[in-house]
């Protein structure tokens, strides 16, 4: 039929008629996928729950229409433009995967135009994979085409245009995915409440953060390669040679910098020395966690980094085990003051079990309401103060106990047990003052 038309001198309205009818046949095609057009301006205002969704939708049309539609496209016209009329064939086909493919690239631009914002991160790294991915097939369009003769012809124009435009909108894409890698940057020191975390709990930043890491290093070798050609460091940084090398694992070791530096500053919130030891404890045992759970994020961050947190995490520990328990362990040492010549002074006797029963009562009322979520954590705490503070009252009730007379007296002064100890202990840092203040009770 097209033979026919064409000798018959109708060939501008046999390629007008045929290009249209295919252009219709793959609209059909992208609205069975559920993708509908829509202007950039309708994109750039739609809400960003429903243009997550569209996004979704525009990756699955995409790849269809690239993968399966064009291909079905070029062999039908290679089957209808024969022989004398296969270059003609070839320029329909290049001016039709031109047009379907800039009516697609519209929505990229427009997301691309949209408000930066951390959570289009993901969507935009998936809809940079489709473009990236689609290129070869692209590539593939256009050497056919100088195969088959077509190198000087119109459709040679067409697909170089629609190559240089699938560049164009992945190096967009790119580049809004690095801004909006990098503005995590700005999010932690918008972060300045001035109110603690009740309990010395993993603060919800630290939470967020660690598993936007976590999941971004899912997308690991595509941010290298969008940082390493897309990423446009500011004037006045400095890169080292890890820099210069991976501007990526850089740029999230640059994060976890100031995440740790966040969590530092916020610990002096706290009044409380060792409930601010605790809160550093939470959130850098939640932060090293995350990172030995995900292959992906501990290859950036390296082994290095794990073990300089891990050393803060021991000096934390430190620091609450002397703020909390080295006072309690001072009560219990005799420095010459309980006993003296040989003799026990039963009034500064007395005044050691005042002062360990009044900082045992302050441990339950202020610690009870502390938390650690982690159950290794808590355990290691727990254990670690056992060891030394219930031997210590163990030894001191062994030898001093006797010096008070059975019954009232004793009750007044020694009101625990070293097994009352060990229960008050294996109850902290579970969030619930309650539970500890009945087993005095």
């Amino acid at each position: 039929m097209a033979e026919i038309m064409i000798t018959a001198g109708y060939e501008t309205e046999c390629t007008q008629v045929f290009l249209v009818a295919r252009r219709n046949a793959l609209d059909a095609t992208m609205q069975s996928l559920g993708y509908e057009k829509a202007s950039i301006d309708d994109v750039v205002r739609m809400a960003w729950e429903g243009l997550e969704s569209e996004i979704g939708t525009w990756i699955k049309a995409y790849r269809h229409i690239l993968n399966a539609g064009l291909s079905a496209e070029h062999d039908l016209c290679v089957r209808v433009f024969v022989g004398r009329n296969a270059g003609l064939g070839r320029d329909i086909f290049a001016d039709l995967a031109r047009c379907a493919m800039l009516q697609m690239f519209n929505f990229t631009e427009a997301v691309a135009m949209t408000k930066r914002a951390a959570e289009k991160l993901f969507k935009v790294l998936d809809m940079y994979e489709a473009i990236r991915d689609g290129a070869p097939v692209v590539d593939g369009f256009v050497s056919t085409n100088k195969a088959e003769g077509g190198e000087n012809s119109s459709g040679a124009e067409a697909l170089a245009d629609l190559k240089s435009e699938l560049a164009s909108v992945r190096s967009r894409l790119g580049e809004s995915a690095a801004a909006i890698f990098c503005d995590l940057e700005s999010s932690i020191r918008a972060d300045a409440g001035k109110q603690p975390v009740p309990g010395g709990a993993v603060h919800p930043l630290t939470r967020y953060l660690m598993n936007y890491l976590k999941y971004a290093c899912e997308y690991k070798n595509t941010l290298e390669q969008v940082f390493r050609e897309f990423h446009r460091p500011d004037a006045d940084d400095a890169p080292g040679h890890e820099g210069e090398s991976n501007p990526f694992a850089a740029q999230l070791m640059e994060v976890m910098e100031l995440l740790h530096g966040s969590l530092e500053a916020k610990s002096k919130l706290y009044k409380d020395l060792a409930l601010s030891s605790i809160f550093l404890m939470n959130n850098g045992r939640y932060m090293l966690q995350k990172i030995r759970g995900s292959p992906e994020i501990n290859a950036v961050v390296g082994e290095a980094w794990a073990r300089k947190r891990s050393t803060d995490l021991r000096q934390y520990h430190k620091n609450y085990q002397r703020e909390t328990w080295g006072r309690v362990l001072n009560v219990l040492r005799d420095d010459g003051g309980i006993t003296v010549k040989g003799h026990v002074q039963k009034p500064v006797l007395k005044e050691r079990f005042k002062q360990f029963n009044a900082a045992m009562d302050e441990i339950q009322r202020t610690q009870g309401a502390w938390v650690v979520s982690d159950e290794q954590l808590q355990s290691e705490l727990r254990v670690s103060i056992a060891a030394v503070v219930v031997p210590a009252y163990r030894s001191f009730l062994g030898r001093f106990a006797q010096h008070f007379t059975a019954g009232r007296q004793t009750e007044k002064y020694i009101k625990l047990s070293a097994d009352d100890l060990e229960g008050i202990i294996e109850e902290l840092f579970e969030g619930s003052a309650g539970s500890m203040s009945r087993r005095r009770n």
